[in-house]
């Protein structure tokens, strides 16, 4: 009795995940199909979801017919996520590890001020960022645009960081320190890759959160040839004479979503390991 109740409740786990997934997956299989129909057809009502023409890349054609083309925001996104990756990751890997294993005055409350950053909304402080980026020469530049992009990210990613870190066993780092490691090379080659599972959280958390940016994008920049791929997308919505061309923002959607879910199910083993850093004493 017990074995066929256990069965019965793995099939329903299962049941309940297929379902849960097939919730997931349609909306993203919905717009690559989406992508694929002829322009025309794309017009008309969205069912059903797949061509009934025939499949046709007409809607990436004329989605690198507006403004600059397709390439130039694709550079700009490319060059502000792989940035602001590399600069928050260097930053909350030694902010983290500073938290975590060096001593020195007001380090909790230091610690609390920047976690309590993340509670004010980033749209109330968007009129004083761009007076202080148009003050030091940085606005409407790619530049200023990855210095707003990882200050938003360092404190998730110092708070992620410090919780990696504290996971580290100090039996290891006192074994390192024995053998003669010093602080950069406790760091680098001791530290680093018992903690690689949080750096790559932080990192997918930076991409993430640079790549599909929109708002500060759209307001800190005002050069069409700095634009992102998100603000590329309100031209295609906007279209000619207010018009909003369905399949290329469908077929923009799609492009957009690629980088993102490559990444994500490459990683996903790490990300899911960095997230459970520090969980468990």
């Amino acid at each position: 009795m017990a074995q066929a109740r256990s069965r019965k409740m793995q099939i329903a786990e299962h049941a309940t995940g297929i379902i849960a997934s097939l919730l997931f997956l349609a909306p993203i299989v919905w717009t690559v199909l989406s992508a694929f129909k002829p322009a025309q057809e794309s017009r008309q009502p969205p069912l059903p979801p797949w061509p009934t023409t025939g499949f046709s890349v007409e809607n990436y054609a004329t989605l690198n017919t507006f403004g600059d083309g397709l390439w130039l925001p694709a550079q700009n996104s490319i060059y502000v996520s792989v940035m602001t990756v590399v600069l928050s990751v260097i930053v909350s890997v030694l902010a983290g590890y500073g938290f975590s294993r060096f001593r020195f005055p007001l380090k909790n409350l230091l610690f609390v001020l920047i976690l309590s950053t993340i509670m004010i909304p980033f749209q109330s402080i968007l009129t004083p960022i761009f007076l202080v980026l148009t003050k030091i020469g940085l606005h409407n530049t790619l530049t200023g645009l990855v210095c707003v992009y990882v200050t938003l990210q360092l404190p998730f990613s110092i708070f992620m960081m410090r919780n990696a870190f504290d996971a580290v066993p100090r039996e290891i780092e006192e074994a390192a320190r024995m053998d003669g490691a010093n602080n950069v090379t406790m760091l680098l080659k001791v530290m680093l890759p018992l903690v690689w599972p949080g750096i790559v959280t932080i990192a997918l958390f930076a991409f993430l959160g640079a790549w599909n940016e929109f708002l500060a994008a759209l307001v800190l920049m005002t050069d069409q040839s700095k634009f992102t791929l998100p603000i590329m997308m309100t031209a295609l919505q906007a279209g000619r004479f207010g018009a909003i061309d369905w399949g290329a923002v469908q077929a923009g959607v799609t492009v957009m979503m690629v980088p993102c879910l490559v990444l994500f199910l490459l990683l996903q083993r790490f990300y899911i390991r960095g997230l459970m850093a520090g969980a468990v004493k």
